[in-house]
């Protein structure tokens, strides 16, 4: 069984800009091993910028991340590194490097004296390779990927990072429906398997629904309600969010229930 001790923990993080003082926040979670966490809420509502802070990409104006009980901003960057990947949402795949050679960066971190790769870190990513299925264009140059294969093939370098936290921003945004389950049902796996904290940000509340041990909702940069998907993704709660009426088709099990719009077609796009 999974350790509950915190993997990634946020304290009253609050974040703004000169312009907007109040953006988002304040944010308290615990993101523990095994977890899988799904951040939704409509555009606008902050949920890059939270996952930007849990990255420490930026830091909060106010409130703490940990990592590992930690300061996250306080660790070494190579420490850093060894125990948190974040995946963006537009990943680079214009590099004359392969898709091999992409994926075992991810053991950068981990080598002795930054030298060269050893048999270890081979068969690291190749196993991350696999399980994304990437390893059928392991030798292609990462120009000529689609961007879904491209991303699929990051995810697999964040994979061989080995960390402790991971971090996803829309990662099946280039996808078709096949991959999009795939690669959630293998972020769902790898958290339960690995011990591994996994926090996605992703538009889907269906994906949300079928595949998250917990859910974050953020409307206007504010808690709208956290905890279990069932609980968060009602549709009342998602038509007060979203502002279009919401309804739940099908059975009452999470993967047999579908959540959808209902009525207010095309409102929208009215002038």
């Amino acid at each position: 069984m999974a350790s509950k001790r915190p993997g990634l923990a946020l304290r009253d993080v609050r974040f703004g800009f000169p312009s907007r003082a109040n953006f988002l926040g304040p944010v308290t979670l615990s993101v523990s091993p095994g977890d899988c966490w799904s951040i939704v809420g409509p555009n606008g509502a902050g949920k890059t910028t939270l996952l930007r802070l849990m990255a420490g990409l930026i830091r909060p104006s106010g409130g703490d991340v940990l990592l590992g009980g930690h300061a996250l901003h306080a660790l070494p960057s190579r420490e850093r590194a060894r125990r948190l990947a974040m995946v963006p949402q537009s990943v680079t795949h214009d590099l004359d490097l392969t898709a091999r050679e992409l994926v075992l960066l991810g053991r950068y971190p981990h080598r002795a004296y930054n030298l060269f790769e050893s048999a270890a870190d081979e068969r690291i990513a190749e196993r991350a390779m696999t399980v994304t299925q990437t390893l059928e264009f392991a030798d292609r140059r990462m120009d000529t990927l689609s961007g879904g294969e491209a991303q699929r093939v990051h995810l697999a370098a964040a994979l061989a990072q080995e960390p402790t936290v991971l971090l996803l921003d829309e990662p099946t945004s280039s996808l078709d429906l096949r991959h999009q389950l795939g690669i959630h049902s293998l972020l769902r796996r790898r958290a339960a398997d690995d011990a591994l904290a996994v926090v996605v940000v992703t538009h889907d509340v269906n994906l949300a629904l079928r595949f998250s041990t917990h859910v974050l909702l953020l409307s206007g940069g504010e808690v709208a309600a956290a905890g279990s998907p069932s609980d968060v993704l009602r549709p009342d709660r998602l038509t007060e969010v979203y502002g279009v009426e919401m309804v739940t088709l099908g059975g009452a099990r999470r993967d047999a229930s579908w959540l959808v719009p209902h009525g207010a077609e095309g409102e929208a796009c009215e002038s």
